[in-house]
């Protein structure tokens, strides 16, 4: 029996009315339950944005990312999954009852579609209106009698995915994400039911929740979910339907969550998905990122509803770790590709930062979450920094591709698909961005929170029914000024707090992890009408407090020199170097802009930072420019140095151009920077390789590893284990080699990749591979270059062939050949 036996008491059963969804407000106008978020969010079908940056990005995501990540869901299987369980259900044979490539592959599917409902909820599409209401008759056909949905159980039950485990619910603690799914169609469901007022979604979700509600809980199976999600699901259907159950449920199931004697745990170990201790005993975040950030917001809505104050106690436990010392510039969160997790304290790298897009999505849940239960533009501040750069840099400027990790430095290895095995962030992309525009304002009482600054007009009915209207006029985030015209229905005294960010006031983020490393910024100046205004921050905020009339204009001036940003000393990777940070944007310099390479170069300490306005590059952004020194090996290892004007983009749209180097932090001193290799016969040739998930890049860009299990910038086959595998060098030109080294990839305690059972050299003669003569043993030490003679060949091409030991796969940090 779990610990988790309280029964949720004082809670109404009527329907909620101001929403707080996925850290988004819903639509409707039901009675809100007797407690909730003490500030409460302005919905963002009330808020209309007309602006430069963020209009634009809405309508593409309508217009491209929606459509292509629905299309996307055709394509691989993920609709036809739903359609093949039905088809079970029916009676109707299967020609095809392979499970679905995971098992939670049904949770793309809702989440496009909740995307697709906020779309609906403010542009009109009878088109995409038609087509979701098909997909939700699909996905309403393949649900059970009793309500389950899953399809990869109910396509073959005798043989659903691996991870699905035999029975229902049976591996939920690991990854069958049977509850994940299902949390996922809550709040897909609430949004449809709430844009389009139809109940198809929503009676396939009452149903589903149901079925939870008859199996778990006091005095039934006691269960947490794996992968969190549920918990919001849960509690944003409460507040569509009114079901105390479903909150009670919610509350239950993070409840439980902790380690119980003799129960099977994850093989990765329970931080792994937040389960080594009780909910409210945690004080630092761990593990699975996005797992983490979901469990958070669930914490964060049960904790407004319900009064739990253990639960708020350890939100601002864990969110003062995360902030101190696991935040990037970027507001990215989760610093390695191992579990997708957070690493250790002042654990940040950048070329192999994970950053996953999800992750900064949940980041952003949580932030406003926290800010709605807290009042504190700190938060907002931290939402804002994740915002333009960490989430953004996910989708790229047209809306049809994606990253999955958002590193901070590149040599080429990364690049943007339009879909992916696992596709959880181009859906998370499409609800986030449909729903922006309910992140900029909140009320409490007569006061009205703006908390973030675009164009566009905001229609806000405060409590007791007062209706104020609210008219920004900005190009922020490219400018710092911003002119807000008030027009209440009628004159009144109200307060009215604009966030003054904390990067406006000498503080990068909310603790010591960053600071600004130049002299103080201009301060912002308010004005009301024309006459000035003090600027004094409480919180977060500048408050002014009138009687308002219509037509009275507040103008905010927030200066926005670019700034040289440091990071704690103790985060090692990024000592000797700086980041440059202009109002909220972090900045890159990127390959196109930089003579092919940026991690060469070392900037003057004392050179200003220039910005201009670029029209004409990347749809319109402003960019920086600086000096520094290119570094370069000459042939006998020694440097040599170059001048060169350094030029910085916004983080957000690299590798928009292609493929290339690209770095936030650069270099102040030689010994931090990356000097560009002597152009040797290796680093010039195209390397490819047999079939592989990452990109070869690594192999050639004559950097050495710290060790073999450096995973700063490598390549490997993984998964593919006990194969025979290859890369080839296509040469620039004929070359004579009679020497080669390898650098091998081996990530032995925390994933299946090893040092080769053997491996050989090959070189091309006409049509022919043809084995080198080696004179001494092709050799698989670690942490150390392997290197091997052979006799002189006069070729074009050299390929490596490597055997992978039994039940691994293989990989390699440097080859060079000479």
């Amino acid at each position: 029996m779990s610990r988790a036996t309280a029964v949720i008491a004082g809670i109404v059963t009527c329907i909620a009315g101001t929403v707080v969804a996925s850290g988004v407000v819903g639509v409707g106008a039901q009675a809100p339950p007797p407690r909730d978020y003490p500030v409460q969010p302005v919905p963002f079908t009330a808020v209309t944005l007309d602006d430069e940056f963020w209009a634009p990005r809405i309508e593409r995501n309508r217009t491209a990312s929606i459509p292509t990540a629905l299309q996307q869901c055709e394509i691989t299987g993920r609709v036809e999954n739903f359609r093949r369980a039905a088809r079970v259900l029916r009676g109707e044979p299967l020609e095809n009852t392979k499970p679905p490539g995971y098992p939670f592959d049904d949770s793309d599917l809702y989440k496009v579609i909740e995307g697709a409902s906020y779309a609906l909820s403010v542009t009109p599409d009878p088109k995409l209106d038609a087509y979701v209401d098909e997909l939700i008759a699909t996905i309403a056909a393949a649900q059970e009698r009793d309500g389950y949905l899953y399809t990869t159980r109910t396509i073959n039950p005798a043989a659903p995915h691996p991870w699905a485990g035999t029975a229902r619910w049976e591996l939920e603690r690991d990854d069958s994400h049977e509850l994940y799914n299902l949390g996922h169609l809550f709040e897909a469901a609430a949004a449809h039911h709430q844009a389009t007022g139809k109940r198809t979604l929503l009676d396939v979700a009452v149903r589903a929740a149901d079925l939870l509600d008859r199996t778990f809980g006091p005095g039934k199976a006691s269960i947490w979910p794996g992968h969190q999600v549920t918990e919001m699901g849960l509690v944003r259907l409460y507040r569509v339907t009114g079901e105390a159950r479903y909150l009670a449920l919610a509350k239950f199931l993070l409840d439980a969550r902790g380690p119980n004697a003799g129960e099977k745990t994850n093989p990765r170990g329970l931080e792994y998905n937040q389960a080594h201790l009780r909910a409210v005993e945690q004080t630092e975040p761990v593990g699975h990122a996005v797992r983490a950030m979901y469990m958070y917001a669930g914490m964060a809505d049960v904790a407004a509803i319900t009064g739990d104050v253990a639960y708020a106690r350890a939100l601002d436990a864990i969110w003062t770790h995360t902030v101190g010392s696991k935040l990037y510039v970027t507001g990215g969160i989760g610093a390695t590709g191992a579990g997708e997790a957070f690493g250790a304290r002042y654990e940040l790298p950048n070329m192999s930062a994970y950053n996953e897009t999800c992750a900064s999505v949940g980041m952003d849940f949580w932030n406003h979450r926290l800010f709605l239960l807290h009042g504190d533009g700190k938060y907002v501040d931290v939402l804002e920094r994740t915002l333009f750069n960490a989430l953004l840099s996910g989708v790229a400027l047209d809306g049809r591709t994606y990253f999955y990790p958002n590193p901070l430095e590149s040599i080429g290895q990364h690049q943007r698909s339009p879909w992916f095995g696992v596709a959880c962030c181009p859906g998370n992309i499409t609800r986030f961005l449909a729903s922006l525009p309910g992140y900029l304002y909140a009320h409490q009482g007569d006061t009205i929170f703006v908390n973030l600054y675009a164009a566009g007009t905001a229609r806000i009915d405060t409590d007791g029914g007062h209706r104020v209207t609210l008219r920004q006029q900005t190009r922020y985030p490219w400018d710092g000024r911003v002119s807000v015209t008030v027009t209440p229905e009628a004159s009144r005294s109200f307060a009215l707090k604009l966030r003054i960010p904390g990067w406006a006031r000498e503080q990068p983020v909310p603790s010591d992890l960053y600071r600004f490393d130049d002299g103080p910024a201009p301060a912002p100046t308010l004005t009301v009408n024309g006459a000035a205004v003090p600027v004094e921050v409480d919180r977060g905020y500048a408050t002014i407090r009138r009687a308002w009339n219509a037509g009275d204009v507040v103008t905010l001036d927030l200066p926005m020199p670019a700034r040289r940003v440091r990071a704690h000393p103790s985060v090692e990777a990024d000592r000797d170097r700086v980041a440059v940070q202009r109002g909220p944007i972090v900045m890159a310099a990127e390959w196109p802009d930089n003579d092919g390479d940026v991690r060469n170069v070392v900037i003057a300490a004392d050179a200003p930072l220039a910005t201009r306005f670029r029209a004409d590059l990347l749809g319109g952004v402003p960019v920086v420019t600086t000096r520094g020194t290119a570094l370069a090996r000459a042939r006998d290892g020694s440097l040599t140095r170059r001048p060169r004007e350094v030029t910085l983009i916004p983080y957000a749209t690299w590798a928009n151009r292609g493929a290339g180097p690209m770095a936030v932090w650069l270099a102040t001193s030689d010994a931090a920077a990356k000097p560009r290799p002597f152009p040797t016969v290796s680093v010039r040739s195209t390397v490819t390789t047999s079939p592989a998930r990452r990109s070869p890049r690594p192999i050639n860009d004559g950097e050495l590893p710290a060790s073999s299990g450096d995973s700063t910038a490598y390549f490997d086959w993984w998964p593919r284990k006990g194969e025979t595998a290859w890369v080839e060098y296509a040469l620039a030109e004929a070359a004579t080699v009679d020497h080669a080294a390898v650098y091998w990839f081996d990530d032995t305690g925390r994933g299946e990749v090893r040092v080769p059972a053997s491996w050989h050299i090959e070189y091309r003669q006409g049509d022919k591979w043809i084995p080198v003569q080696a004179t001494g043993a092709y050799g698989t030490a670690k942490d150390a270059m392997n290197r091997v003679a052979f006799g002189p060949v006069r070729t074009t091409a050299l390929r490596l062939v490597v055997v992978m030991q039994p039940g691994f796969s293989a990989g390699l940090q440097e080859w060079s050949v000479d």
